[in-house]
């Protein structure tokens, strides 16, 4: 799992412009806390409060309008874990599908899959069903090792 790349944050520039947008002080911040905090899958409120701390003026509304602007850019996917909290993670150019998630239905803890499980399953799907499959979602729900120990 790789960390955004200054290429990938250059392209990311490039197609903000090109659709007429800047990447302001304040959306460079909130895509900075995305990136930093990979793997972590916040939801807009956290990444709020994390951007705060280096932009003390921002609103919770900017932060909500960039996440969207984002996510309709390709830049971010929104993930919903079935607690009603819509989490974003980033997306990556080489990888054209989503992670799967374990979530922990105790302590709410989300671990990503590495790698995908499903090609085979995939293929078998397109081949019986003629169905051209473009993206999955795959969530288990049980209790990780933290969890299963106490």
């Amino acid at each position: 799992m790789g960390k955004m790349r200054s290429d990938e944050i250059s392209k990311l520039k490039e197609s903000l412009k090109s659709q007429g947008y800047k990447l302001t002080p304040q959306r460079r911040a909130i895509l900075d806390i995305i990136v930093d905090n990979e793997g972590k899958h916040l939801t807009a409120e956290e990444i709020y409060d994390l951007v705060k701390e280096d932009c003390p003026e921002i609103g919770l509304a900017t932060v909500y309008r960039t996440i969207v602007l984002l996510e309709e850019m390709g830049v971010v996917s929104r993930l919903d874990l079935g607690d009603n909290c819509s989490r974003y993670e980033l997306v990556h150019e080489e990888e054209n599908h989503q992670h799967h998630h374990l979530i922990c239905t105790q302590c709410s803890k989300v671990i990503e899959v590495e790698g995908d499980l499903l090609e085979a399953l995939e293929a078998n799907i397109e081949e019986k069903y003629k169905f051209l499959i473009q993206n999955h979602s795959v969530k288990f729900y049980g209790i990780c090792n933290e969890c299963s120990k106490k």
